[in-house]
């Protein structure tokens, strides 16, 4: 079957991930020429840093478990592979392809959104979990 359509259309424009989206945009446009320094000439073809990061605040923002688990997910989660800039016949990357989590990745998101985060306010999750 053969179905024609756009992932943009798919996503609501109220969707509260299309300003988030825009924001970390932005962070990696400023950390481009860092990325540009990181890919290998030989191995394995390369997964974007770009993509790698944004993963990983799909990840945070979602509360998945692993990489693994994400990775699962975006072989069927239409929205996250919108967030990616991933088309529909794209396969998902390898859960080994994370490293580690990049630290100025998030300190440039979080400075963009400094007016939207409250000072005098914070949350703290005080669940309990059983091993």
């Amino acid at each position: 079957m053969l179905c024609l359509m756009s992932l943009e259309s798919v996503v609501p424009a109220d969707h509260p991930l299309r300003g988030i989206k825009s924001l970390a945009e932005a962070a990696l446009r400023q950390l481009s020429p860092v990325f540009d320094a990181m890919y290998a000439q030989m191995g394995r073809p390369s997964v974007p840093p770009e993509r790698l990061l944004k993963g990983l605040l799909l990840i945070a923002l979602h509360s998945i478990r692993s990489e693994r688990q994400f990775c699962e997910q975006l072989q069927y989660n239409l929205l996250f592979r919108w967030f990616l800039d991933m088309d529909m016949l794209e396969q998902a990357f390898d859960a080994s392809t994370f490293s580690q989590v990049a630290a100025e990745f998030f300190a440039a998101v979080r400075g963009q959104a400094a007016g939207l985060m409250s000072r005098e306010h914070f949350s703290v999750d005080g669940t309990l979990l059983q091993a």
